[in-house]
């Protein structure tokens, strides 16, 4: 349960399906948003159930891939990587597997998405400076056999904040 590390895998949650969720399991997800590593009584607590209850409906919600993992927020310029960027790719059409797949083995990507519009997939990606990130882009990136081009924005400030959730 909460604590346990690690990330959530592509979404899709090993029970198949995925029920409804009511007032308790959104507070409970708020919470978990805020701080992954609350205990199981204090969630508890806070919404007002009991602790096989708020245990249940963790489970479940893990189960539905509702909750995909728990992870720390790091700072990244803080943590060592000193130049982050998001990065557009023109890509060969029907080779979005291929390319996710290699994409996913290179140093500092840190989150991928098939987009629609004037390019196809948008990377975030943090490295030690911008040597680092030349060679990711220029070198890694640009090599791939069904990347057509590439565009890099330099992040020069960012503001996190946790994603909102139906009401």
């Amino acid at each position: 349960m909460p604590g346990n590390g690690g990330s959530g895998g592509n979404g899709a949650g090993a029970g198949g399906g995925s029920r409804s969720l009511d007032r308790i399991d959104r507070a409970i997800l708020r919470l978990l948003q805020q701080d992954g590593r609350a205990s199981i009584r204090s969630v508890a607590e806070r919404v007002h159930v009991s602790r096989a209850n708020a245990y249940a409906r963790i489970a479940r919600m893990m189960e539905d891939g509702v909750i995909r993992g728990f992870t720390a927020r790091v700072d990244h310029e803080r943590a060592g990587h000193g130049a982050s960027a998001y990065v557009t790719l023109k890509i060969v059409q029907n080779s979005w597997r291929t390319v996710r797949e290699q994409l996913l083995t290179l140093p500092g990507v840190e989150h991928i998405a098939l987009v629609s519009g004037e390019f196809d997939v948008l990377l975030l990606v943090h490295t030690v400076d911008n040597r680092a990130l030349r060679e990711l882009v220029l070198g890694r990136i640009q090599s791939l056999p069904a990347v057509l081009g590439t565009q890099t924005l330099l992040v020069f400030d960012e503001t996190d904040q946790a994603p909102a959730l139906p009401d």
